[in-house]
């Protein structure tokens, strides 16, 4: 086994776990929580949110990973292999890197720093479902943007590590 297909698995394991999460939300935990009325949609967000924030070690380590493990693979595609392998390359971190980080960075972090601002206690009901109108559909929309853009990168670097 070579350093550039250990590094391949890592990158492709670690951004199908970035996939698995954002799909899960997608699926479950959005629609599960969707359910709830807005004080409870809102409430449970923040609690879900804050265990993302406070650095849980594992999720810091699976996501920041994935970068890592993405940047690793391109550099060492690019040191060590040409053609398709690197058309592959290149697509697979762009998609990851465009339609997975760079949403995470400038639309849904803003977006829950926004939520977890929102003290509910002194909020009205009106204030409160317009706070969650204004959040819930375009936070979904880019998830799944996510999800999409992270499953098609790992599709990508797993049909790469099949070729190396």
């Amino acid at each position: 086994m070579t350093l550039l297909s250990v590094v391949l698995a890592l990158a492709a394991f670690l951004c199908s776990l970035v996939a698995g999460l954002l799909f899960t939300f997608a699926i479950v935990v959005m629609p599960g929580v969707g359910k709830l009325d807005d004080n409870g949609f809102i409430r449970s967000f923040q609690v879900i949110d804050r265990v993302l924030q406070n650095n849980q070690p594992v999720f810091l380590f699976v996501w920041v990973g994935s970068v890592v493990g993405m940047m690793a693979a391109a550099v060492l595609v690019f040191l060590k292999l040409g053609g398709t392998d690197r058309v592959i390359m290149l697509a697979a971190a762009l998609v990851y890197l465009l339609g997975v980080q760079l949403p995470t960075v400038t639309i849904n972090i803003p977006m829950n720093n926004e939520l977890q601002s929102l003290d509910l206690s002194t909020m009205d009901e009106t204030t409160i479902g317009r706070a969650r109108r204004k959040f819930e559909p375009r936070w979904n929309r880019w998830n799944a943007i996510r999800a999409a853009c992270s499953s098609c990168a790992s599709i990508l670097l797993l049909l790469l590590l099949l070729r190396v």
